[in-house]
């Protein structure tokens, strides 16, 4: 054989090495990618028993006018709200999980980082391979989001009527933006082969809610975008130059999802579903987010919402500048100042404590306030008080985030009662230097005789629940604020 021939059949034999390398590789891939498809979607073995004896449910939530959000300090939504009643009906607490990822959701839902998916989630029947929807909240038609003229508001009805699309048939070549992974996408498939003609569907990624989509709509960003009718309606309210009277589908069920494997909870879901839905709370908790347009925009337009701005309060540069010496997050005393005053300036309490940090006059005047109802004075007065109890507790406490507690404690209390309760955690073998089910326990069992009048306690009786609640309460909303206020 020549040299030439022998090139070739040595080129021939790697080219077929190369190609079955490749095959073999495309395979390992495929097992791969199906792994971790499996993976994604298979749910761990945690149902309702479990749920309870870890004493939460955990909600995955995202951050929409309608599902949650902050508002002057208050968590709100109507998915919130409703959370906080199958809580209080399972006897559990509420936790939230913030993402604005469906695809996310449905991983973190499987793999047990939350029970509940509380969006308003359309039921397909690719979603059921994931996850088990519980009985639907309300049905409700897709809706195109499309803008009014420029000049609308000098024109008629009609011609405003002939401007927009209103036959679905002439949506053929047009873009329109809707959110990766959502249903949205599959129904503008369908309506293309439904109308004969191929719709544009530009996917957005699924980590921008629907709503920033409604948004670049009224600002003439993008020409066109879906939601479902409750979301587009509620928009409308807020963008007057767009409209949502153009539906893109028939009316579907929405509903939250559990793990295809918690029927416990799945019908306790729907058992309690059942149950509201008679009572007043519901419709009351429904029309305040859904026929309430004028009070959703009063909400959004507010830069006190964590739908429009990163701001909780009036008050957060004044926070902000107590914050930095006590190296604390500022939203944790935000988080404080809500819970002592509703950031009402003017509170006054029944125990003669006055202002937006509920400061006594004595310990007013004792780090630099002469007048309890002035903001200023008040917040920089209370950050000083705080500093100090910091300085006392961080000679025994040198974990900040434990210390945070037996401060927030002792101002609530006094620090006497906390004393107290750290040394009766003591003599019965539980933690000094650790708040929860240790120190805390003891201050709350410090208004039973039993231990009131214990010998080591030194400030006597003291009704333990309401500083023990106190530092809850203020962790748990610093908690919320962090989810959705990230500056």
């Amino acid at each position: 054989m020549s040299l030439i021939g022998k090139k070739y059949k040595n080129i021939f034999f790697l080219l077929v090495i190369l190609i079955l390398v490749s095959c073999h590789r495309g395979g390992n891939e495929s097992e791969t990618l199906d792994a971790r498809e499996a993976k994604r979607f298979t749910p761990v073995s945690f149902d309702l028993a479990e749920i309870r004896q870890r004493g939460s449910l955990i909600a995955i939530v995202d951050n929409s006018s309608t599902g949650y959000f902050i508002y002057k300090g208050q968590p709100m939504g109507y998915e919130y709200e409703l959370l906080k009643l199958l809580a209080d009906h399972l006897e559990v607490k509420l936790e939230t999980k913030l993402t604005t990822s469906i695809d996310q959701a449905f991983e973190m839902l499987n793999n047990g980082e939350g029970d509940v998916i509380a969006y308003s989630l359309t039921i397909t029947k690719k979603r059921k391979n994931y996850v088990a929807f519980a009985d639907n909240h309300f049905t409700s038609r897709q809706m195109l989001i499309q803008r009014k003229p420029n000049n609308w508001r000098s024109l008629t009805a009609d011609q405003i009527r002939k401007s927009l699309v209103r036959n679905q048939v002439d949506l053929i070549g047009k873009e329109v933006n809707v959110r990766k992974s959502s249903s949205f996408i599959d129904r503008l498939n369908n309506l293309s082969h439904e109308i004969g003609g191929d719709i544009i569907v530009l996917e957005e990624p699924d980590s921008i809610e629907t709503e920033e989509l409604i948004e670049k709509v009224a600002k003439g960003d993008i020409e066109y975008t879906v939601a479902d009718e409750m979301v587009a309606r509620v928009n409308a309210s807020y963008y007057p130059n767009i409209d949502v009277k153009t539906p893109i589908s028939f009316p579907q069920r929405i509903s939250w999802a559990v793990r295809k494997n918690a029927p416990e909870l799945l019908n306790k879901i729907n058992f309690w579903q059942k149950k509201i839905k008679k009572e007043p709370t519901f419709n009351t908790i429904y029309n305040r987010y859904f026929k309430s347009p004028r009070s959703s925009k009063i909400r959004a337009d507010s830069e006190f919402s964590s739908i429009s701005s990163g701001n909780i309060s009036p008050y957060d540069d004044l926070i902000k500048q107590i914050a930095e010496p006590l190296g604390w997050d500022w939203k944790l005393l935000v988080a404080q100042m809500y819970r002592e005053s509703r950031f009402d300036p003017k509170a006054k309490s029944w125990a003669g404590a006055y202002g937006l940090m509920q400061l006594v006059p004595e310990t007013g005047r004792r780090f630099g306030a002469k007048n309890l109802y002035d903001p200023e004075q008040n917040i920089l007065a209370a950050g000083g008080f705080l500093k100090h109890l910091d300085s006392l507790w961080s000679k025994t406490i040198s974990d900040e985030k434990e210390r945070q507690k037996f401060v927030l404690a002792s101002y609530n209390v006094g620090l006497g009662h906390v004393v107290d309760a750290r040394n009766l955690a003591k003599k019965y073998d539980h933690n000094p230097i650790v708040w929860d089910n240790n120190v805390e326990k003891y201050l709350r069992l410090k208004a039973k005789r039993e231990y009131f009048t214990d010998p080591i306690v030194k400030s006597g009786y003291c009704r333990g629940d309401e500083p023990a609640d106190y530092v809850e309460d203020i962790l748990e909303f610093s908690e919320l604020y962090k989810q959705l206020i990230t500056s």
